[in-house]
């Protein structure tokens, strides 16, 4: 750990050399990932130097026990109780600043959401999950903007994909892949006998255009004529973009803008995005397992959370977590829910890791 402590130290002190290098000025991409890792490391860097002036605040003290003085020897007893205290803490911050971050936590999320098991019920619930992500979102300040949906007959959706900017927006929306499980009484159910439904969440982190090349060539592009509702252009000519590519196999649709143009751009985001999540799971095979594991296959058992109407009650299964708080969380109160999977994961890799 202390090892490790010291190569933070030396590389934020490297990274104030480079940033003030001519060269990386003038080169955009690497001033801004310098500045990025800069601003990072200057969080551990901060903690770490107080926590070294705090040793020595504590050899002071020390020293001061050994005074004739009984005034003075109380002094610095009582200083190193405070002292103690602040370095433990500070032993904790620094385990946690130096947990592996992931590199997608400050970025644009896709989120795509879709009806499993349980029919027209299901896709009622589409909607309702979109809505919370939406109104969480309008929270925190992040936009929302829709890339592609398909409505069914009774109101609901069998799916929507959907761009969420904001920072840090993938930080906080990562733990949502999986299963959601609903129980509820159906408005058509006669017999008020209620019901299960699955709808499943993946939700992507947004690829950038530098870390992520794709060969135009290397993409099929198929227009054809819109369907569903909408204007008479959206029905009448061929606004609508299938995107291919050939090398994975990965085909995305778009099909809500009138304009062909805007409808291949938004393709491409949610193209991109596939894209790069499987390249993510092909690079870390633990992570690929963990997250096959959370969003399963829309099967009303594989599920990592479960919305009770009756009870109003919502139970997130992965850490045993239940708050009958049902009408705030889908009107996007998901902060405390949230926290606790954070918490918990951040636990976990605390276990893992080093202590001093």
């Amino acid at each position: 750990m202390h090892e490790q402590l010291k190569g933070v130290e030396n590389r934020f002190l490297e990274l104030e050399k480079l940033l003030s290098d001519p060269s990386i000025l003038q080169d955009r991409e690497k001033y801004q990932n310098y500045s990025r890792e800069h601003s990072d490391l200057s969080k551990v860097v901060t903690v770490l130097r107080t926590h070294a002036q705090t040793l020595q605040e504590l050899d002071d003290s020390r020293e001061l026990l050994k005074d004739s003085d009984p005034d003075i020897k109380e002094m610095a007893r009582t200083e190193l109780e405070t002292l103690k205290s602040r370095k433990s803490r500070l032993e904790d911050d620094l385990k946690e600043l130096l947990l592996t971050k992931d590199p997608n936590d400050n970025k644009n999320v896709i989120v795509e959401i879709r009806a499993g098991t349980g029919g027209e019920e299901a896709g009622l619930f589409v909607g309702d999950l979109f809505r919370m992500y939406s109104r969480y979102a309008e929270k925190k300040s992040w936009k929302v903007e829709v890339m592609t949906h398909h409505p069914t007959g009774v109101g609901g959706l069998k799916e929507i994909i959907a761009m969420i900017h904001g920072k840090g927006a993938y930080s906080r929306l990562k733990y949502e892949s999986g299963t959601h499980r609903v129980q509820r009484v159906p408005a058509t159910e006669a017999q008020g006998r209620i019901h299960t439904s699955a709808v499943t969440v993946a939700v992507l982190p947004e690829a950038e255009d530098v870390e992520l090349k794709i060969d135009p060539n290397e993409i099929k592009v198929d227009v054809f004529r819109a369907t569903g509702p909408g204007g008479q252009s959206v029905n009448t000519t061929d606004s609508a973009v299938r995107l291919t590519h050939l090398p994975t196999g990965i085909v995305v649709s778009c099909q809500d803008e009138k304009s062909q143009l805007k409808n291949r751009n938004k393709g491409m985001k949610v193209l991109r995005a596939r894209i790069l999540d499987r390249m993510i799971k092909e690079q870390d095979q633990k992570r690929s397992a963990e997250r096959k594991s959370q969003i399963g296959d829309g099967d009303r058992s594989g599920r990592i959370r479960t919305y009770n109407f009756p009870q109003a009650r919502v139970t997130d299964h992965r850490i045993g977590l239940t708050l009958y708080k049902l009408e705030s969380i889908l009107q996007g109160e998901i902060d405390e829910v949230i926290e606790k999977l954070a918490t918990h994961y951040q636990a976990q890799a605390l276990q893992n890791g080093a202590s001093f």
